[in-house]
This record gives C-alpha cells, structure tokens and sequence, in this order.
C-alpha cells in the first residue's frame, strides 16, 4: 500500500530565519573579501619605486653637476672673448686716430700744390724775378716731395692695418656672441636638470620621503665605513714610517717621494680655508666669498694658499701631478666619475671638505661617497 508521507525537506534548502542569516553572512563576507582585495591593490606600474626615484634624482644631479662645469668653462670663454673683443677695439680706435692723422697730413699737402698752379719747374724758373730764389725753393720743395711720399706710405700702412684690426675686431664679436650663446645653453641645461630633480622629490608623500632618507643613509655608512678602512691604512702607514726612520732605514718603495715640507704648509692653508667656508650653501658657478660650487671652492682654497689653479674640473685634474691612491695628502684634489664633474679638498683619513649640489652646504664627507675617476696634488 502506497504512503502517503511527506518527504522531509533538506535543512539548507528550507526557507526561514536561520536560512536567510547564513546567505546575508556569506553574501557580506564576499563583498568584504572583494574589498580587501580592491584596496589592496598594487600601486600604479608607471610610478617608480623609491630606489628608483633615488636614482634618477642622482643621475640628475650628476647632470646638473656637469652642466655646471660646462657652464663655467663657457663663463671663462666668453670672459676671455670679452677681454680680448675690447682690447682690438681700443686697437682700432687708436690706429684710426693715426689714420686720420695721415689722411689729414696727405690733404694739407694736396691742397698746396693746388695752390701753387700745377706749372713744371723750367717754366716757373723762366719766369720768375728771382731765379736764385727759386733754386732755393725748389729745393726745399725736393725734401717736401720726400716728405709727401713719406706721409702717403705711412697713410698705406696705416689704412692696411686699421682694416686688418677691424676684420679682428668684428670676428672677436662673434666669437663672443658664440660663446655667450654656449654660456645661456649650459645654464638653462643646469635649470632643467636641478627642476626635474626637485620636482621628483617633491612627488614623493611624506612615508616616501622617509624611506629615501632612510637609503641615503645607509649610503653615507657604507661610504663612512670605507673611508674609515683608509683612515687606518694611512694610520698604520704613518707609523709604519716613523718605524723605519727611527732604525735609519730609507724604506724606498721605489713610489712617487712624498710631497715636499712646502707643500704641505700650502696645502693646510688651503684646507684652512676650506674648513672657515662650512656650512656656506652650494650655487652653480659660484666661486665664493658666501657661497661656491665643487670646483670653486678647490680654486678659492688653493688661491689662498697662493696657489692659482684653473676654473674647471676639466683642468684642475691636469694642473700639477697625479698622484695614486697610496699617495695621497691632504690638500690633493679628488675627482669623481667618468667624465669629471666633481671635485674635493682631500683633508686626510679618508674624508674631504666639498661643496655638493644644489640644496645642500660645503661639508667634510668621505671621499667613498661617490666613483673616483683620480687624484691630483695642486703644487
């Protein structure tokens, strides 16, 4: 016989309180799981990681440096230019003077031979009153003649080289021009380099700032870690030193002698000089007395010593001797990276008194900061 019974329902599939609080559960947990994963998203791909941002900042930094150094050796160009486009001018104004003085001479003596009728001398003799008068004028007319000649060779000579000062004088103009041309370039270069590198930083929110400090940080350990290393070196080698010679050894390593008592008492002049500008900010093509950029405040240094070495980077690492690693002194110069853009006051155990970039002060920092291209002693 047949049942009648009602199948018992499936507990999950019968409707009621318990049912629709376990779908609201589910449904709110998927919509807080979507959520979770949307804010936590990763950040945008076009915008670089702080590593990266350290980087480009450097790299421009670097630029600007050697756009600096482009624009100092332009400077010194056109005022070059400049000294040398005036003096042929005040050449010109003076030959001129000289050319108007025989211009004026050659018409005087034009206007009196006009005056004197153009006759040949047989004829005014034939008919002059006085014949031993004018043997005698005639005479002194032979050393006027010489006279004329004279001045119309001078006025020659005069004219040629006026004309060839003045060819100079206007080619000098525009050389200056080239290189007031070549001085705005580098000097714009040096703006665009420091804005973009100012404006990348200011991008950066304040945990992004942190972090950047945070690996400059790390940087200046590492690099004062290093320098530390010389330090000790040069401290071992000094006493080193002072060993042999108390023993009367020579201790000849067969290396460039060390540098002269002179030098020294210049070179710690010149540090002098570099320690009392500390603190003073950094400016492109500044070369003191309130503020300097890397290679200005190496020239001013060295010229206080009596020293004067060229403006640039480019030549202050051929000026006086290189020197290697193991000879160095304090007063010598090093330069950093390839092409040459920066330079600083070596002061001993590792460190050096440098003007850095934009943004930043003369400072003592250690010489490991940075790829050193080579060393050179100043005197």
């Amino acid at each position: 016989m047949a049942t009648h019974r009602k199948p018992r329902p499936h507990p999950l599939t019968v409707p009621g309180p318990r049912a629709a609080v376990g779908l609201t559960t589910a449904a709110l947990a998927t919509v807080t799981l979507f959520g979770e994963s949307a804010s936590a998203a990763p950040a945008s791909p076009d915008k670089p990681s702080i590593t990266e941002v350290k980087a480009q900042v450097d790299t421009l930094r670097h630029q600007a440096e050697a756009a600096t150094e482009r624009y100092n050796g332009a400077k010194e160009q056109t005022q070059r230019q400049r000294a040398r486009a005036d003096a042929l001018l005040d050449q010109v104004a003076r030959k001129t003077e000289t050319l108007n003085a025989a211009r004026r001479t050659i018409g005087e003596y034009a206007a009196a031979q006009y005056r004197s009728g153009g006759l040949d001398g047989t004829a005014t003799f034939l008919l002059t009153s006085d014949p031993q008068g004018f043997l005698e004028q005639a005479h002194l007319m032979d050393r006027l003649s010489e006279q004329q000649e004279h001045a119309l060779e001078t006025f020659r000579s005069e004219q040629a080289e006026t004309t060839a000062r003045r060819a100079e004088a206007v080619e000098s103009l525009h050389e200056l021009t080239e290189a007031q041309q070549r001085l705005n370039a580098e000097k714009t270069a040096v703006k665009q380099k420091l804005a973009a590198a100012q404006k990348l930083l200011n991008s950066l929110t304040a945990q992004e700032k942190a972090r950047l400090a945070a690996l400059e940080k790390k940087r200046q350990e590492e690099a004062a870690a290093k320098a530390a290393e010389i330090a000790a070196r040069e401290k071992a080698a000094k006493e080193a030193g002072s060993s042999t010679g108390s023993t009367g050894s020579t201790g000849s390593t067969g290396s460039t002698p060390p540098a002269s008592g002179s030098y020294a008492a210049k070179a710690a002049t010149a540090i002098a000089f570099a320690r009392a500008q500390l603190g003073k900010p950094y400016v492109y093509g500044a070369t003191g007395p309130n503020s300097y950029d890397c290679s200005g405040l190496t020239q001013a240094a060295w010229g206080a010593a009596g020293v004067k070495i060229p403006r640039t980077t480019y030549d202050q690492v051929d000026f006086g001797s290189r020197v290697s690693a193991s000879q160095l002194q304090p007063g010598d110069l090093v330069f950093f990276y390839s092409d040459i853009t920066h330079v600083g006051l070596y002061i001993g155990g590792g460190q050096m008194i440098h003007a850095p970039h934009t943004g930043s002060v003369v400072k003592i920092a250690p010489i490991t900061e940075m790829p050193i291209y080579g060393y050179a002693r100043m005197a």
